[in-house]
């Protein structure tokens, strides 16, 4: 199976860390996606995965249990919580979800931790078509600074054969895609060493062609560096630019630098992934970097700088929030079909310019017309100049403001937009 035939697009869908942490179930996934189907699945979003921690029965807000039980079975390999999730009782795994979300039109996915249980390694547990056991692959140096749950593996035919294990498994319960974590940071800064993250990146690529399924390959967390650009490229069809991103200005300013470097690698079946959408009511479970159950802290013209840089640099488009709690606000900004169809169809998005206060993208849109982001990252609001001249669109042309979706006057040379602090305007040139 050839990667690249998967994520033509961007992916587009929903995670339950930013407002269920390690603790989402059942009815919170399905819930979901039945939101998802009514209300956006006409507009291109499909995903529905549940993220870290659905083998631990305690689970319960955004912090994690360490070395706590985990629910695994006769093969070192981790099964759902069956108090979280009562369809997986009975060995069946999440193919009851999967099934039900299948139903609706969309696709699933999960989150998985690299390498393999530690407490599979402390039983010393066999590894279903291999004779070796889940102590003789697991690296006891390599291991996650943040999450007990996993123990690294060495380059081995014991490791590989787990991985095969694991997928199959996911591939016979339905899964559509993998967000693998703990393995786009310290690991691949150790590029040189024997026992890096690398080589389980190419175990799982393995894996995951052997199944013949199609599962999207998701790497997490960031920040990816671009001197593994091209392994990354190979292997997956999306990777972490950053560390988890939340509903902060600075963490979203942060992001015009990222974009900017990894823009060469956006491709088709190569997402460079700029993280979730905080928006929303978020943190349901937690306080992550504010109140417990609040709704997003961008301000709406933060969120519209938001989800017009990640469709212009073309990332994946996560929403993290309990969508059944959506505002009208908050789904205008998931449903702008124009928006949309920057992120899922447009071409050469690169940064154009940047001083102090403003930061202007261009793109070629679907349908082969100019495409321009106008970025106020500055305190206060204000009227910029756009220089079309400086930018090589030497032809009169009709303005559409593809947030507003209406035509605005014509133009040549260049003109002025108002645009308020911390927000954005971006553009068709018809």
């Amino acid at each position: 199976m050839n990667k690249n035939k998967l994520a033509k697009t961007p992916p587009m869908g929903w995670n339950s860390w930013d407002c269920y942490g390690a603790a989402v179930n059942e009815e919170q996934l399905l819930g979901n996606a039945e939101y998802m189907a009514k209300h956006l699945k006409n507009y291109g979003w499909q995903y529905i995965v549940c993220d870290i921690q659905w083998y631990e029965p305690k689970a319960k807000d955004n912090d994690y249990n360490n070395f706590t039980e985990l629910c695994m079975d006769e093969y070192s390999r981790l099964i759902p919580a069956e108090n979280r999730f009562p369809s997986s009782a009975n060995g069946m795994g999440f193919k009851p979800i999967a099934d039900k979300i299948h139903a609706m039109g969309l696709k699933f996915g999960i989150h998985i931790m690299r390498g393999i249980p530690r407490q599979a390694v402390h039983q010393n547990t066999p590894i279903l078509g291999s004779d070796k056991t889940a102590r003789q692959v697991a690296h006891h140096f390599s291991v996650c600074p943040w999450n007990t749950d996993m123990y690294g593996m060495y380059d081995c035919d014991g490791a590989q054969s787990y991985y095969d294990s694991i997928f199959k498994m996911y591939a016979e319960w339905g899964v559509d895609f993998v967000k693998v974590d703990d393995i786009c940071v310290t690991e691949f800064r150790k590029w040189d060493t024997p026992y890096s993250a690398p080589h389980e990146v190419e175990m799982i690529r393995k894996a995951i062609d052997k199944t013949g399924r199609d599962i999207v390959l998701s790497l997490s967390p960031g920040p990816a560096e671009l001197s593994v650009a091209d392994h990354l490229c190979q292997n997956a069809n999306m990777w972490r630019l950053t560390g988890d991103f939340w509903d902060q200005w600075e963490k979203l300013y942060e992001m015009f630098d990222r974009c900017e470097k990894w823009a060469p690698y956006v491709s088709e079946g190569c997402w460079p992934d700029c993280d979730m959408l905080p928006l929303g009511n978020i943190s349901r479970n937690g306080t992550c970097h504010g109140e417990k159950d609040r709704y997003t802290q961008f301000t709406k013209d933060e969120q519209i700088t938001l989800m017009t840089l990640w469709s212009i640099f073309r990332s994946p488009l996560m929403f993290g929030g309990e969508m059944r709690n959506n505002d009208d606000w908050t789904l205008s900004l998931m449903t702008n079909e124009e928006v949309l169809d920057v992120n899922q169809n447009s071409c050469g998005g690169k940064q154009a310019y940047r001083d102090e206060n403003t930061i202007i993208w261009t793109s070629v849109s679907s349908d082969n017309k100019p495409l321009i982001a106008v970025f106020n990252v500055s305190g206060k609001d204000a009227e910029i100049t756009v220089d079309l001249n400086s930018l090589k669109l030497s032809n009169e042309y009709t303005l559409r403001d593809l947030w507003q979706k209406e035509d605005l006057e014509k133009v040549s040379n260049s003109f002025i937009c108002k645009v308020n602090s911390h927000g954005a305007k971006l553009y068709k040139l018809k």
